[in-house]
């Protein structure tokens, strides 16, 4: 099974992946690591000021290529990034549909204006990041976080809104599904 995080910056992708990885032990990859991998190795012209749009680009043909391979190989793994396409069920077939659940994270009008403070105090919650250049201004940070829930109703993705207070609760596995894994042996998906 493959999970995937979304969000705008900031919304707690990464924490989410490491509650995930904590309660399911599947491992996680942060699309921010490959971003910079590819910047820093100069295999890409692109900086990390780059547009959202240039990245995604960039990035999701890969994790995508590497979502089918977990898929066809029965592992599982976590994907969070604000990179993901909300359209990324175009992007595969059905048998492999079947094996990904998503999740957008998404802050409120009301949150952002009541705590915005606190969402940019909470960057490093999970891990030390580097200074980063400034962050959006609060109202250019609430239409972002609009976009995105405009693009969950476009598209048909599952999203959590944090109106009052931060909480994120998701059961993508369930564990009845961790319990019969084997069973996913058995269908495997043939490469194409």
């Amino acid at each position: 099974m493959v999970l995937l995080i979304m969000g705008a910056s900031h919304t707690g992708k990464t924490l989410l992946a490491q509650r995930l990885l904590e309660r399911y032990h599947f491992p996680y990859l942060s699309m921010d690591h490959l971003k910079m991998g590819l910047i820093r190795s100069h295999n890409s012209s692109l900086t990390p000021e780059s547009s959202d749009e240039e990245l995604t680009a960039l990035l999701w043909p890969i994790v995508r290529e590497m979502i089918k391979t977990n898929i066809e190989n029965c592992q599982n793994l976590i994907v969070e990034g604000c990179y993901i396409p909300f359209s990324w069920k175009e992007d595969f077939e059905e048998a492999y549909r079947r094996e990904i659940r998503a999740l957008c994270l998404i802050f409120s009008r009301q949150y952002i204006e009541h705590h915005f403070d606190a969402i940019l105090s909470h960057e490093n919650a999970v891990e030390k990041r580097l200074p980063s250049p400034p962050f959006a201004a609060p109202g250019e940070y609430m239409e972002e976080n609009q976009r995105n829930l405009e693009a969950c109703l476009r598209y048909g993705v599952e999203y959590r809104m944090m109106e009052d207070r931060y909480e994120v609760s998701w059961d993508p596995v369930g564990s009845e599904r961790l319990a019969s894994g084997a069973e996913a042996a058995d269908s495997r998906i043939s490469s194409n």
